[in-house]
């Protein structure tokens, strides 16, 4: 009798912090206090590890939460698609109760279509068992997904927890349905009271209003500042209708505010210029923000967030362009857009005259305030913001303008052309940030610019000039890439690729190879797969030239020719220094190559990368170098080939179904007996060609991602490279054992939207 009264108290316990919970949820105002504040709470009541809330964005189709780590709040998105249970749970829209989310059985059994994401576990070292997923609705609307995971002291969540989750779901539903009929019929309200002040002195009406509301520029430019533009209303007009409207002061951009870095490290630029807020200065213990709308309590929550250590906030109304101009200023952003030339034509203000004469040329560049030296420095700024690798500068004899050129995911493109006045000046100027000799103009130099010393952004710059007809000079600067490495799940390997890639960089030792062309993104990958296994217990050496992405962990060292410190004079050390994993960035000769293969064979893990053309040609090079064939058969664990395709432009790519003829020609580029085996319906086979927008400067591709091939070291391989196999038998052996060649691979990524066969051939031969 006891037992029972102890359970029936037990229930009721359970029943009222239940009940206490959803009426947290229904006195709750913006979304941030259901999924941030609230969640942990209800969580405890299902015993679960962690919850997720996601609220449904239909008209993008996905799903919305978010988090709060450390300071900062960010956004999970998760498109609602059979990719991930909480996607598949809104599709369906059925709940999903999981036993273990990496049985790809168990997942089979409820769609066959339906995947687990394991890039979380791997990225925390997290272990995701048990899921339950149930949908939210409200008058057969979805609003959104409760996800709880692994269930404390039991193998999956009972008919218990599913019961309460499912009366959780239609409470949560209402809640955020409520929120966002406020948020609407606030914003509504808001609309039409906004401009009383300056509809009052009928200085524009209603209709003016209306008209302009559907104008094009009111998405970058805002309406206030659209009024302003078209009806010639001053700044201080609109600032003082504003500030009557928000009940709040008015701040204006002021350069002379000093910065408070401590507070503006706390955020990044970019969700500071998404959001349009940014705090500008702190007076009294008092916090200022500026903000577009300082009456969004949204906005206002996630402020709080961010800086939890200010209780006394100010929250201030602001132009979206001072705003802007805010940002720019504290984060030593230049303003000026990407390939805008009347910025710098602004500062080519030239006299009509005869070609310069060099050497007095060279020594105008010696004046810290000249045109060249705030020419260079934008042409180096401008070309960061455009996502540009390189930049080149190119003069020519006579009266031609130098011409300018950047290179922008794998391809160049005109910049600018810059009179041929500056030509010789333009390149001096470069030598003299560089450290180079600006009186040797016959024979070719090298050297770094550490642009932090010159200009507003922290950027390193490798440069190379060579001497070109004329007496002229070329210079080349590659904007070293710097930051943290990939995310590994992020490389775009397919699920062979991943499973042999993986299998090889978890061995004990071994040699491991990426190869490519120049520029690639072969040390890039090589960092993303280190990563993985960056662990305090295993220690890692590396030798790098230039070192451009960094890890914590890691003992990278810079090799420096100059001074004889070379790859395999830093490799010959590293043997001495109790090495568990050693990366060499290139190797480039006989000695390095074979210090790389020897050190694998004596207990260590070496990657490194080469220049060939194909993972089965490697195996020839490296034997037409001298290595020997078994000591190298024994070593090899596996050879990743790479090439970077660009990427079609998700905003306005256009998707097709292909002329017979069309196909066909891919299936024989593919190869008939193989294509077969990948068991791809050719009827149902969509491509994607580029079309252009303004998010892709026109040209239908943005960004870039990897084609692979993976040859593996299979006891076949291995015996293969003792007899020194020719090329085509290696190859032929490596699709034996699994391996898709680059253009096979491309050609899968076509299927998949991500490229069109246009990229495929042109980077990839066979």
């Amino acid at each position: 009798m006891s037992i029972e009264i102890d359970r029936l108290k037990q229930q009721l316990e359970y029943r009222k912090k239940f009940m206490e919970r959803i009426n947290d949820i229904h006195s709750a105002t913006n979304l941030n206090d259901i999924l941030i504040q609230l969640k942990d709470s209800i969580a405890s009541l299902f015993d679960a590890d962690r919850i997720t809330i996601y609220v449904a964005d239909i008209k993008h189709n996905t799903l919305i939460s978010r988090v709060k780590s450390g300071a900062e709040v960010t956004q999970i998105v998760v498109p609602i698609t059979s990719a991930s249970i909480s996607g598949y749970c809104a599709l369906s829209g059925t709940a999903v109760n999981i036993r273990d989310a990496y049985s790809q059985h168990e997942l089979t059994m409820i769609n066959s279509e339906l995947r687990f994401d394991l890039s979380w576990d791997k990225k925390t070292g997290y272990r995701t068992k048990q899921v339950l997923c149930i949908p939210m609705k409200f008058n057969n609307v979805l609003i959104g997904v409760i996800q709880l995971i692994n269930k404390k002291g039991a193998d999956i969540f009972g008919e218990i927890d599913l019961a309460s989750a499912t009366e959780l779901a239609a409470s949560l539903s209402i809640a955020i349905y409520n929120i966002h009929r406020l948020n609407a019929s606030t914003k509504l309200i808001r609309q039409k009271s906004r401009y009383n002040y300056l509809l009052d002195k009928n200085l524009f009406d209603e209709n003016d209003i209306q008209k302009l509301s559907a104008h094009p520029d009111v998405k970058t430019l805002g309406l206030d500042l659209l009024l302003m533009r078209e009806m010639k209303l001053s700044r201080e007009e609109m600032s003082k209708n504003l500030s009557l409207y928000f009940g709040t002061e008015f701040i204006f951009f002021d350069p002379a505010l000093p910065h408070i870095e401590d507070i503006l490290i706390k955020i990044k630029p970019e969700r500071l210029r998404q959001e349009r807020w940014v705090p500008v200065k702190i007076e009294n213990g008092v916090l200022h923000l500026a903000m577009e709308d300082p009456t969004d309590l949204g906005k206002q929550d996630l402020i709080r967030f961010v800086y939890p250590e200010y209780k006394r906030l100010s929250f201030n109304g602001a132009f979206r362009d001072d705003i802007e101009k805010f940002i720019d200023h504290f984060y030593n952003i230049t303003a000026a857009e990407p390939g805008g030339s009347s910025s710098i034509n602004d500062l080519l203000k030239l006299e009509a005259g005869d070609e310069p004469d060099v050497e007095s040329e060279v020594q105008k560049v010696s004046e810290q305030d000249s045109v060249i030296v705030q020419l260079v420095n934008k042409i180096i700024c401008e070309a960061y913001k455009a996502k540009a690798s390189d930049i080149h500068i190119e003069p020519y004899p006579g009266k031609t303008d130098v011409m300018v050129r950047i290179r922008i995911d794998g391809r160049c493109k005109i910049y600018q052309r810059i009179p041929y006045k500056y030509k010789y000046a333009l390149t001096s100027r470069i030598k003299i940030m560089s450290g180079l000799d600006i009186a040797e103009r016959r024979k070719p130099q090298d050297g770094k610019i550490d642009f932090k010393k010159f200009g507003p952004i922290d950027v390193e710059l490798r440069v190379a000039t060579l001497p070109t007809a004329g007496q002229l000079e070329d210079v080349v600067m590659r904007i070293l890439a710097s930051g943290e490495p990939i995310p590994f799940d992020k490389l775009g390997l397919t699920e062979r690729n991943t499973r042999e890639f993986e299998h090889a960089i978890e061995k004990p030792y071994g040699l491991i190879l990426v190869v490519g062309p120049t520029g690639s993104g072969k040390t890039t990958t090589l960092h993303s797969a280190i990563s993985c296994i960056n662990t305090p217990e295993t220690k890692i050496w590396t030798a790098e030239d230039p070192v451009e992405i960094t890890q914590k962990g890691l003992r990278q060292v810079q090799v420096n020719n100059k001074i004889n410190f070379t790859f395999a004079t830093a490799l010959r050390a590293f043997l001495r220094a109790d090495p568990d994993v050693i990366m060499v960035g290139e190797m480039r000769d006989a000695e390095t190559t074979g210090m790389g293969i020897e050190a694998s064979l004596t207990g260590h893990l070496v990657f490194s990368t080469l220049h060939t053309n194909s993972a089965p040609e490697t195996v020839t090079r490296l034997l037409d170098m001298g290595m020997d064939p078994f000591s190298f058969s024994d070593a090899i664990l596996c050879i990743l080939a790479q090439r970077l395709a660009r990427k079609i432009c998700g905003e306005c790519k256009d998707t097709y179904k292909p002329q017979r003829q069309e196909l066909e020609d891919i299936i024989d580029e593919y190869g008939r007996e193989d294509f077969e085996k990948t068991g791809l319906n050719p009827a149902e086979i969509t491509l994607v060609r580029a079309v252009g927008c303004s998010k892709c400067n026109d040209s239908g591709y943005k960004g870039r991602l990897g084609l692979h091939e993976i040859l593996t070291g299979t006891d076949e391989m291995r015996s293969l490279i003792k007899k020194k196999g020719e090329v085509e038998y290696i190859r032929r052996q490596a699709m034996a054992d699994g391996m898709t060649t680059l253009k096979q691979d491309g050609i899968l990524k076509c299927f998949q939207g991500l490229t069109d066969i246009k990229e495929v051939r042109r980077v990839c031969i066979k």
